[in-house]
């Protein structure tokens, strides 16, 4: 079974990511970040608050000493949704729509990332406090894939990320858009996930191509539409940085470049470069 997610309910957020995390949840895309314009939750869902849980979150400077989880029941399976604290209780009916909380910042994700709802969904007979063990996940959007050189300007930034002005997003607010598959040919689909440092990622839309490869330089393998990354170092002007969050936006754009102390600011220009250790064949087909 695999659960859809509607183009009416994405349009709500202005980005989201099946494999852009280090969740244990978010293998093979059995989850979906959701990415809102404010600091409160809409529910991606429709149905009856089953239970709220308070957690223990794992200790950071930047983050709430606990997060939240929300169970919902959609009749056809129970919706798991985490870094909510929830104005919701059990027995409560909530659309699509309705505001279920305020957003927290949890420390179960790095410092680059913005808030976000996680959500995820179980067959009724699975245990849905457990982290893993959730239903695929779809999303009912073409993503429009954009080529990148690996080059680009700062337009905005923080001590732990930066993103750039390439590519550029072609219609703000119309579309989804992702950074391409760098292969030979069309069809080639959207990279989604963090780029090396989380341990896979995703290929969204486009053919199932057998290879992955961003600003001309082989990154790694595909099995379907999930990613193995390859053993990668990303430079930022000649500088190892952490690596490139890849996602789908629907509005402003630009490669994303994360890691502690990045040293760049606004208007400095940047040429991204990956190296593959070993080295290998780098030849693109």
């Amino acid at each position: 079974m695999v659960v859809t997610i509607s183009r009416d309910v994405l349009f709500q957020y202005y980005r989201f990511s099946l494999y852009n995390s280090p969740f244990d949840a978010h293998d093979e895309g059995c989850a979906i970040d959701l990415y809102p314009d404010s600091e409160r939750a809409p529910s991606p869902v429709a149905g009856e608050v089953l239970d709220t849980k308070t957690v223990q979150a794992p200790p950071k400077a930047y983050a709430a000493e606990h997060d939240h989880l929300i169970l919902i029941d959609t009749g056809d399976t129970v919706a798991r949704l985490l870094h909510v604290d929830p104005a919701v209780e059990p027995g409560d009916t909530v659309a699509v729509g309705d505001d279920l909380g305020a957003l927290v910042r949890a420390g179960f994700f790095a410092p680059w990332v913005p808030n976000h709802i996680h959500l995820g969904f179980r067959e009724p007979d699975v245990n849905p406090y457990r982290a893993s063990g959730s239903l695929p996940v779809d999303v009912a959007v073409d993503v429009t894939p954009l080529s990148w050189d690996g080059t680009g300007s700062v337009v905005a930034g923080g001590e732990t990320w930066i993103r750039l002005g390439e590519p550029a997003h072609p219609a703000p607010g119309e579309s989804f858009v992702g950074i391409a598959n760098d292969v030979v040919g069309d069809g080639s689909g959207v990279l989604d996930g963090g780029l090396p440092h989380y341990s896979g990622g995703g290929l969204l839309g486009g053919d199932e191509s057998e290879i992955a490869a961003l600003a001309g330089q082989h990154v790694g393998a595909t099995n379907g539409r999930t990613v193995t990354w390859d053993d990668l170092t990303v430079l930022a002007n000649g500088e190892p940085i952490t690596g490139i969050a890849l996602f789908c936006g629907r509005e402003r754009f630009g490669a994303k470049l994360v890691g502690e102390g990045i040293d760049l600011a606004v208007g400095d220009e940047v040429q991204v470069t990956i190296k593959r250790d070993p080295a290998g064949d780098d030849a693109i087909p």
